[in-house]
């Protein structure tokens, strides 16, 4: 049985892993509109994989006896000056969710719930893969500047 204060957090989880897949998809339509369809298809697929993410959390919570919840989702950026800033603002909002997992483990750990722990810790190992191909994207794209773009654009894309 999952406590209450662990249900609460994971559906405060789900609906920050929902307006992940909200940025991602904005970043994807920025993206397309600027001709860079290869960082779209990347984006797309970022956005797909958060929201299996919010499903998995839910059917976690269920699994355990709880009530998994949908919650209002706020507004995602839409506008950005250059691939460089997306990139940057993915790792910098990785970074982000990175802690937020980290609370969960932190809040299973304090309900003594050690299921619930190794599961988390599988996001934990996930979000630190997430972190450093951002990194990497964003190096990448300052290594290489403008003359970048275009390959990067390419070799994205082929992300499925």
């Amino acid at each position: 049985m999952i406590s209450q204060n662990l249900q609460n957090a994971i559906n405060g989880q789900i609906a920050a892993e929902m307006w992940s897949a909200n940025l991602y998809l904005s970043m994807s339509y920025y993206f397309e509109s600027k001709g860079y369809n290869g960082f779209a298809s990347w984006m797309k697929v970022q956005a797909k994989e958060e929201n299996e993410h919010a499903d998995m959390l839910a059917q976690y919570v269920m699994k355990r006896g709880g009530r998994a919840v949908v919650s209002a989702i706020e507004a995602v950026p839409q506008e950005w000056t250059s691939p460089l800033d997306v990139f940057e603002h993915v790792y910098k909002h990785e970074c982000h969710v990175s802690k937020l997992i980290d609370k969960l483990v932190d809040v299973a750990s304090a309900d003594k719930d050690k299921a619930s722990q190794d599961f988390l810790w599988s996001f934990v190992r996930e979000q630190v893969e997430e972190e450093a191909t951002a990194q990497s994207i964003v190096d990448k794209i300052k290594l290489g500047g403008e003359a970048a773009l275009y390959h990067l654009d390419l070799k994205l894309g082929e992300r499925k």
